[in-house]
């Protein structure tokens, strides 16, 4: 579990690079946020772009599974790391 939010911050930049090595998925993530590649480079760094990644991936499990089992990460830490970093703000009761 990221225990940390350089730790989240890690787990998410290591998402956002599993999303750019991924030929099909990289399209739809660029559509789904508007994102231009130019951005996936000049943001990196932001924590609210990287939330945005993590809420992403984790909107499908699948693709957890996909990156957990490439990265060889357990399948919690992406959620775990998207909380970790969206902090109070990030919780939606409805």
């Amino acid at each position: 579990m990221p225990n940390s939010a350089d730790a989240a911050e890690t787990l998410a930049l290591g998402v956002l690079a599993w999303l750019v090595a991924n030929e099909d998925l990289l399209p739809v993530f660029l559509g789904a946020t508007g994102a231009s590649e130019a951005d996936l480079r000049a943001r990196a760094g932001d924590r609210d772009f990287l939330v945005s990644v993590l809420d992403f991936l984790v909107m499908d499990d699948l693709w957890v599974v996909a990156f957990c089992d490439a990265t060889g990460t357990a399948y919690d830490r992406p959620e775990r790391a998207r909380a970790m970093l969206a902090g109070a703000a990030g919780t939606h009761w409805t």
